[in-house]
């Protein structure tokens, strides 16, 4: 009977997909920052659409100059970097249309960012874009894939098990 008093409660954040397309893992990235894990553990998307939506409810604490990337603060404190593509920041913002600035609260599916998928690939740039929970190591236990092959916008993409 006392040890429904002192259980801990599991905790848990869901990550919905910020996009339309492929999911793969994160070992499958071709670069080794994110495939190896260097900046923290996620999941990753091959867009088939070039509009990204945020992934969870939270606030902007980083929208780069480059506009090739986010940072979202989570409300359980999880922190989301999105990185839409690979090496696009040498695109310095073409190709790019960002919708919210740093300090701004966003819930599931607000427009953050949209960006034109032919224009990276004709300026031979990787599309695949890895979503990283980059504190990974203060705040989450383990990271449970919740989907694979195609996914829409605001499904669940990986919950998060959270210290």
């Amino acid at each position: 009977m006392l040890e429904k008093f002192f259980k801990k409660k599991v905790k848990e954040e869901e990550i919905f997909s910020p996009l339309q397309g492929d999911v793969i893992r994160l070992e499958k990235v071709p670069d080794p920052v994110f495939s190896q894990k260097m900046m923290g553990d996620g999941m990753a998307i091959i867009p088939t659409s070039g509009v990204l939506v945020s992934p969870v409810e939270g606030e902007i604490i980083q929208v780069f100059h480059t506009k090739h990337a986010i940072g979202i603060k989570s409300i359980n404190g999880l922190e989301v970097l999105i990185h839409i593509g690979l090496e696009t920041v040498e695109l310095d913002g073409e190709g790019f249309e960002v919708f919210v600035k740093k300090g701004q609260s966003v819930k599931v599916g607000d427009a953050l960012i949209n960006f034109d998928i032919q224009y990276l690939q004709s300026e031979n740039k990787e599309i695949v874009t890895p979503i990283i929970i980059t504190n990974t190591d203060e705040k989450v236990d383990n990271i449970n894939q919740n989907a694979q092959g195609e996914i829409g916008r605001e499904e669940l993409l990986f919950t998060c098990k959270l210290k």
